[in-house]
């Protein structure tokens, strides 16, 4: 297993995390699968065995039993907490009631002590909030994820699922007052969904800020077992289309994998994978299975090695068509582009 550094912490995450969303299939989220106690136990049994330390949850996860069969699969393992990185999140609808969801600091420390307990843990080293909450200001949402650090309850803090400019809305309030920022963002980000290269990554290069990657097989349909009428396989993609993709570069795409893959005697899913992988904004790369032979194929894609021909030929079939400001911009900024490299070290 490879390890790297998440953003500006001192933090070890290994390359790829384990997803959970497909744990307890419990009311919405049992689209994604209903693994079991013995079958959630084998799953992390894999990883870590693998050196996989960094596991992602939710607390809206199969209202919350996501949370309670990892605590539980620790238990039955008898792993070491210390050696884990656990990750959950809180923004979502957890009842009825008009405070039961949200960012503010009523429904933050609520669900904190929640996800605490269903993990059976005294600590939470990552709490991320799950999206944007336009009802409460950014600057009380940071200041109680802040006095969780400061109490111990949190290690650090995260964002998931928000735009450029409100993450870094967030950074300049805890720079200008001294508070504890974000120290990563989950996003979706994949071949076909390159996006966040747009805005987002080049804000998470500058502010120090770690990527960790969902849905990177573009909700399975870079697994490799589909074609380009979507018949080549039974699955997820054919009933729910979640996260929305580019369906035609998808195919063009795969069209460059498919023998890729066979040349270099790896899969599909595992080449997928490893471009994240060779992303410098890229912290870990969550990954997530419903049967375990998928998730021992996943894990092999940290000994994908991609010659610097390969990845030009997935860069040119997959990058983003030119859009404004961006291409006024790097029109626009050509003349000072020659000293930018010099002060990376290119000439």
């Amino acid at each position: 297993m490879k390890y790297k550094i998440l953003g500006n912490t001192g933090l070890k995450v290994s390359a790829l995390c384990l997803g959970t969303m497909n744990y307890g299939g419990k009311g919405f989220f049992g689209y994604m699968g209903n693994l079991d106690q013995n079958e959630v136990d084998e799953q992390i049994k894999t990883v870590t065995e693998a050196g996989v330390n960094f596991i992602d949850t939710a607390n809206i996860y199969s209202e919350g039993l996501s949370e309670e069969m990892i605590g539980q699969a620790i238990k039955n393992l008898s792993l070491n907490r210390e050696d884990l990185v656990l990750a959950t999140k809180v923004r979502g609808a957890v009842g009825k009631g008009q405070n039961n969801l949200g960012l503010s600091r009523k429904h933050i420390i609520q669900e904190v002590e929640g996800s605490l307990k269903r993990l059976k843990s005294d600590y939470i080293d990552l709490y991320q909030i799950h999206t944007s909450d336009p009802l409460t200001p950014i600057e009380e949402t940071i200041r109680v994820l802040d006095d969780l650090v400061q109490s111990g309850k949190i290690r650090y803090f995260g964002a998931s699922n928000v735009s450029a400019w409100h993450l870094m809305k967030g950074l300049a309030y805890s720079d200008y007052n001294d508070r504890n920022r974000f120290a990563s963002l989950q996003a979706n980000y994949s071949l076909d969904t390159r996006d966040i290269e747009r805005e987002i990554i080049p804000l998470l290069t500058d502010q120090k800020v770690g990527l960790m990657v969902w849905s990177p097989l573009s909700g399975g349909l870079l697994s490799g077992k589909y074609n380009r009428d979507l018949q080549g396989a039974k699955g997820r993609l054919n009933d729910f289309p979640f996260p929305p993709f580019n369906e035609e570069r998808a195919y063009d795409i795969l069209d460059v994998l498919y023998p890729m893959a066979e040349q270099k005697s790896a899969s599909v899913a595992q080449l997928a994978l490893a471009w994240l992988m060779h992303q410098n904004a890229v912290s870990s790369v969550i990954i997530g299975a419903t049967k375990l032979h998928q998730l021992q194929d996943n894990l092999k894609a940290v000994d994908v090695i991609f010659t610097s021909d390969e990845l030009k030929k997935l860069d040119e079939i997959s990058k983003l068509a030119p859009q404004y400001p961006g291409n006024v911009i790097e029109i626009m900024t050509s003349d000072r582009s020659a000293g930018l490299n010099f002060l990376q070290g290119d000439i």
